[in-house]
């Protein structure tokens, strides 16, 4: 009996979405148990009850104050890593690619350096903005180095250029916090990645950054599967490869500049759940995008939670999580016989 192509791809097309909605459940049950589980233990119902009314006592200050905010900036940040490293994978055609490749994360950290042992400042919000620019002028020096001479930016440039700004920035970070005992203790806080202790000042302050980012992002998705076949295949699919380079760079300065000012450098976000996401739906970029943006804040979250939990009164940080976490589940998809090319 012949197969019905058509039929074929409605059903994986439904099976995607379906999956969609029920990631986007699990995401929902992430978000109430983050703000549910703490230190300081209050059942579930006064929880639910205190989202919504403020009774001014220290437990509505707790949720009010302290989970809401954190909750909200692992959303934020997580759908940001994700949705940046599925970003570079696709734009470098690199499966090995995260975030860090165009310099952001480096460019940030300089950046806070500066801010702390040059400029005296010393809370969140005073170097947020500093982050954010350090990343951005990473992101555009890489570019433009990836640019220089003969040729197009081409994944190959791109890459070499990023590791090359990555190293230098690198030295002159590790420079600055060597001959300044001060700057480093300061700088460590924010480097380990953590969502504790952010206020919804800089909930707000990012989120502009990262919807932009996700909105720039999403709109890429069939131009980065026309780029996927090769330039010149894209080409003739009408894909502009300058512009949807320039665009995917510039939603990737903003998704994970955005995530690493807020949140510090946090890794395997954005570079294990583009993997595990090609594994459950293919490389076609329209449905790897949205998926990765939804699944990530669930792992962030979840390896938040997981941080209050086995630390008790002194919570483990996520970046530390994260990375314990996902190096190995990371190094299992690598081993997989289905490991999903780009």
């Amino acid at each position: 009996m012949p197969v019905n192509t058509e039929q074929l791809r409605e059903h994986r097309s439904g099976s995607r979405a379906w999956g969609l909605v029920l990631a986007l459940v699990l995401l929902a049950f992430a978000c109430l148990v983050s703000l549910w589980v703490g230190a300081k233990g209050i059942p579930f119902t006064a929880t639910w009850d205190l989202l919504w009314h403020d009774n001014g006592s220290s437990e509505a200050a707790i949720i009010q104050d302290l989970r809401i905010p954190r909750t909200l900036l692992g959303l934020l940040a997580g759908a940001a890593l994700g949705l940046g490293g599925a970003l570079m994978q696709a734009l470098t055609r690199n499966p090995l690619a995260d975030p860090g490749l165009l310099g952001v994360n480096m460019g940030a950290s300089a950046a806070v350096v500066i801010a702390i042992g040059f400029f005296g400042l010393s809370s969140l919000t005073g170097y947020l903005w500093f982050a954010l620019a350090g990343a951005a002028g990473a992101a555009v020096l890489v570019y433009v180095l990836g640019t220089a001479g003969r040729g197009s930016a081409t994944p190959e440039r791109l890459v070499l250029a990023g590791a090359a700004i990555t190293a230098v920035v690198f030295a002159f970070v590790q420079a600055v916090l060597l001959l300044n005992p001060l700057t480093f203790n300061q700088f460590r806080f924010w480097d380990v990645g953590s969502l504790a202790s952010r206020r919804m000042d800089v909930v707000t302050q990012v989120a502009p950054f990262v919807v932009i980012g996700v909105v720039l992002a999403l709109s890429q998705a069939r131009a980065l599967n026309a780029l996927a076949l090769g330039d010149q295949a894209g080409k003739a699919l009408g894909a502009h490869v300058g512009r949807t380079r320039v665009l995917v760079a510039v939603a990737v300065t903003l998704l994970c500049g955005a995530a690493t000012a807020a949140a510090g450098p946090i890794t395997f976000v954005g570079l294990a759940v583009p993997h595990a996401v090609r594994l459950l739906v293919g490389p076609d970029q329209r449905w790897v995008l949205p998926y990765s943006m939804i699944l990530a804040p669930i792992l962030l979250i979840g390896s938040d939670i997981l941080g209050r939990v086995i630390g008790g009164a002194e919570e483990v940080e996520v970046g530390i999580v994260t990375a314990i976490v996902g190096a190995p589940v990371f190094v299992l998809l690598c081993r997989s016989r289905k490991l999903a090319r780009l």
